[in-house]
This record gives C-alpha cells, sequence and structure tokens, in this order.
C-alpha cells in the first residue's frame, strides 16, 4: 500500500513540474511559439494570455479525460478542437465582458488559442491517455510554465522599452528607453538570447 501511494504520488508530481521546466513549452519544447513573440510587449497582456491558456488546458485535458474511453482514433482530433473552442469561447466572452481593454490589446490571439498546438499536444499526449487528475495536473503545470516564460520575456522587454515592470516604474530618471524592444525584433532577439542562455546553462550541467 506505502509503495501504491508513493508511486501515486511520484506520478502526480512528474505531471504536474514537467512542463515547468524539463518539457517547458516555450524554453524547451518550442512549440505554441506565436503568443511568446506577439503579446509579450508587456506582463498584463502576457499574464493574462497565460492564465487564459490555463484556463483551456484545465477544462478543456479535464473533459478529454473523462471522455476518453469514447474516443474514436479517427474523430478524436475533431472531439479535440470543439472541446478546445468551447472553453475558448468562453475564455473570450469572458476578457470581452469584464476585461475589454485587454481583450482588445490581445486582438485575435485569444480566439486563436483553438489552434494552439500546446493544448492538442496535451489532449493527445496526456488527458486521452490519463486519469483526470493526472490530466488536470498536467495542464496545471504546463500551463504555468508557459505563462512564467511569457511573463518573463514580456517584464525583460517591457522594462527595457518602458523603463517600468507591471506598469511600475523600476528604472532610474536618466534611463534611455530601447524602442526596439517594443517591436518585433525584440520579441526575436529576447527570446534567442534566452534560448542561448539556456542551452548554454544545459550543456555545461551535462558535461
Amino acid at each position: 500500500m506505502a509503495n501504491d501511494n508513493k508511486q501515486t504520488t511520484g506520478l502526480y508530481r512528474r505531471a504536474l513540474l514537467a512542463g515547468l521546466w524539463r518539457e517547458n513549452p516555450t524554453f524547451r519544447l518550442l512549440i505554441g511559439m506565436c503568443p511568446p513573440l506577439a503579446v509579450t510587449t508587456a506582463v498584463k497582456p502576457a499574464l493574462t494570455m497565460g492564465l487564459s491558456v490555463i484556463f483551456v488546458l484545465v477544462c478543456s485535458n479535464l473533459v478529454t479525460s473523462l471522455m476518453r474511453n469514447l474516443l474514436k482514433p479517427h474523430l478524436r482530433i475533431i472531439m479535440f478542437t470543439l472541446n478546445i473552442a468551447t472553453f475558448v469561447t468562453i475564455c473570450d466572452l469572458y476578457l470581452r465582458a469584464y476585461l475589454p481593454d485587454m481583450s482588445e490589446i490581445l486582438g485575435a490571439y485569444v480566439p486563436l488559442i483553438i489552434v494552439n498546438c500546446i493544448i492538442i499536444f496535451r489532449a493527445e499526449a496526456c488527458a486521452s491517455k490519463c486519469g483526470p487528475v493526472v490530466s488536470v495536473l498536467d495542464a496545471i503545470g504546463t500551463g504555468s510554465g508557459f505563462t512564467i516564460a511569457l511573463c518573463i520575456l514580456a517584464g525583460i522587454r517591457e522594462i527595457l522599452a518602458t523603463g517600468c515592470f507591471f506598469g511600475v516604474r523600476v528604472m532610474p530618471g536618466g534611463f534611455v528607453p530601447w524602442l526596439a524592444m517594443q517591436m518585433p525584433v525584440g520579441a526575436f532577439v529576447t527570446l534567442g538570447l534566452i534560448l542561448g542562455l539556456i542551452s548554454a546553462v544545459t550543456r555545461k550541467k551535462e558535461a
């Protein structure tokens, strides 16, 4: 009994922690790269997008897990898409009703969560094969890893572009903003430098 409990706890831990680093969708797997490049000009929209993805991931993984025994191979992608689209619509309508300014900033990127390969990937790789608890923990871990990555990118870009973090000024008065950080090139440069740093640290650790 003790061994069973330990194995179950280990399974839950792996499901929750894998997406934070080892299988981080942005920094390790490099999937779902449109939001990291498009909505990271500031931390607020990045955080809003990340929380939206967490909501859709958790809900879609849970429903997919509950109906996993009913999925047919030739229909599973259609079922995944319909399931995901339902919760993306709920999220989009909520933002329009209660956070209209943020909804306007994010624009079409919230509806595009429907085709975000992170969510379909986790539905296929985990939720369609595992129970509800593991699927929800997997969604929380993957969504949190994605959100953290967005906020890191957005924090760097916002500080260098405006001297502020989350709308609060953190740089001294003589700071000269790097306006390029608000442009697409800023996203590519920041992401590239972070990926290079991660690669260097990983290689050094393995050596």
